[in-house]
């Protein structure tokens, strides 16, 4: 059984990963910070859910400390999966700081962390969000990054670029994953399917962005982490997207919610920000030739697992904040 570092591993994506690699039997040493960048009461349940498996240890520390980083463990890990960042785009517009800080000295740390305890794979989080304004084009890995919109996708194209210079300088294999607009159970309450999903539960106003013809690549949480878990291959350098090739638009999502909840939404449409592109279409051929990998969840199959998950936590979930 192998042994995994996951950076982040109590967020939405990372608590996933884990999860499956627990019941995999394999050991799991999470880093997370807990912090309070959105609601951390739902970070504290994910905790207790990875909790339960003994092969799995938490460190609570700040990636961006280096000499915490340092105290890590002193354990031969077969990878490490580098999930911890600052997310979203909006929210990058109003404390840039802290994204570059976390996203790129944070990596950095992790990197350097890889380079002196001499492990030899690195599975990097990235986003699709640094593909800029596509105009509802299919979207490949070659695509241009070279214009982003956002801090965020900054901070995320430079974590990129650090990948490439410690996999070129000390021959360290590295997996990067592009994710399309992630959903699913223990989401981040700061996301819209989360927000809607409650909102719409609890008879109060959703806010639109724009006119909600703008178009999503939603892909399911699990499909995700299956996607990054295939990754962990040897592959040298290589990025991929990990989307579902299935757009769908706000609109849509909305009206699909209405109808598994059969409650009508109050929406109010606010002009479109401009942190937000109109569409993401992910070509995900190069994941399924060079990682055997595709979704297998469609949107409404994962739309309503994720309705079902909330329905049956509504005790709990009734507290937790979906402002950012």
């Amino acid at each position: 059984m192998a042994k995994y570092l996951v950076t982040g591993a109590v967020g939405f994506i990372g608590t996933q990963i884990s999860k499956i690699l627990l019941e995999s039997g394999h050991t799991v040493i999470g880093i997370d910070s807990l912090n309070d960048a959105y609601d951390p009461t739902i970070k504290q349940i994910r905790n207790k859910e990875l909790s339960i498996f003994q092969e799995f240890k938490l460190l609570n520390m700040d990636i961006c400390n280096n000499s915490l980083i340092k105290e890590i463990p002193d354990v031969q890990f077969d990878a490490v999966i580098h999930l911890a960042a600052r997310a979203g785009v909006r929210q990058s517009l109003e404390s840039p700081g802290i994204y570059l800080e976390t996203n790129i000295l944070g990596t950095l740390n992790i990197l350097e962390f890889c380079r002196d305890a001499k492990i030899k794979k690195m599975v990097l989080a990235s986003t699709s969000s640094l593909y800029g304004e596509t105009n509802s084009r299919l979207i490949d890995e070659a695509n241009p990054t070279d214009l982003p919109l956002t801090p965020y996708s900054v901070s995320k194209k430079s974590a990129e670029l650090l990948c490439y210079s410690y996999h070129y300088q000390y021959d360290i294999d590295i997996s990067i994953n592009r994710y399309f607009t992630v959903y699913g159970q223990f989401g981040r309450p700061d996301m819209s399917i989360f927000k809607f999903i409650k909102l719409i539960d609890e008879n109060k106003t959703i806010t639109v962005f724009g006119d909600g013809t703008q178009t999503r690549d939603f892909t399911h949480v699990d499909d995700v982490a299956r996607g990054t878990i295939a990754s962990l291959k040897p592959i040298g350098f290589e990025i991929f997207n990990l989307g579902s090739h299935s757009p769908v638009s706000i609109n849509h999502v909305i009206s699909c919610i209405e109808s598994k909840l059969n409650k009508n939404a109050s929406r109010e449409y606010l002009p479109k920000n401009n942190a937000d592109v109109s569409s993401t279409f992910a070509n995900i051929e190069k994941a399924k030739n060079l990682l055997n990998w595709e979704p297998q969840l469609s949107f409404e199959q994962g739309l309503n697992n994720t309705i079902e998950w909330y329905q049956k936590n509504k005790e709990w979930l009734t507290d937790i904040s979906v402002d950012n």
